[in-house]
């Protein structure tokens, strides 16, 4: 697997080549994912193979807006599939990354650690301190979309998405649930502030 050759593409293609109007799904996100990839998968004890497999499915993960936001899970599997091959990746590994990759569908349902790594991974920042930068540039790429168009708006939608979201691995329920937790109680009173 020459990991370093395809990520090197990659990050340049969606640098290059993903909608301006992404603010949120742009290639800084896939970057803070790998982050996140490389912590968890370090803490959860992964073998060196199952962390290339999971750095190469961050990579990926959010490719699919290339071409379309919506059903984008697929169609970055489909382009996983087609890059793959050629750097070394086989059909069981590439069925592991694309795995991943669809274990990032909202809502989450991993089956498999890695497949619950990459899904924390990708909503790691709802745990952090700059949960509000980053939900600002979500909130954005929403209202871009048409499908929020105030900040209450987007407050008040925000409490279902924490309140039925959950980690899975151990390092994520550890590092970033109490501080979820934080963020969510802060929404609510903000919220109760507009009635």
């Amino acid at each position: 697997m020459n990991y370093e050759a395809i990520e090197k593409l990659m990050l340049e293609k969606l640098q290059n080549e993903l909608p301006q109007h992404l603010s949120y799904h742009s290639v800084n996100h896939v970057k803070d994912v790998l982050n996140a990839v490389e912590r968890i998968a370090s803490e959860e004890q992964v073998s060196e193979e199952d962390r290339v497999l999971l750095k190469t499915a961050a990579v990926f993960h959010d490719s699919g807006f290339l071409f379309d936001a919506v059903g984008h899970e697929k169609k970055s599997c489909e382009i996983a599939a087609q890059y793959l091959p050629d750097y070394g990746y086989s059909k069981e590994q590439i069925d592991k990354i694309c795995g991943m990759i669809m274990a990032t569908k909202i809502p989450q349902s991993p089956q498999n650690l890695l497949e619950e790594i990459l899904a924390d991974a990708d909503l790691d920042y709802l745990g952090r301190d700059d949960f509000f930068t980053i939900g600002e540039r979500l909130f954005k790429e929403l209202a871009m979309f048409g499908i929020v168009h105030s900040e209450k708006e987007w407050n008040k939608l925000q409490i279902p998405f924490l309140e039925n979201h959950h980690y899975f691995t151990q390092t994520a329920i550890k590092n970033r649930k109490a501080q979820k937790e934080q963020h969510l109680e802060y929404l609510k009173n903000k919220v109760a502030g507009y009635e």
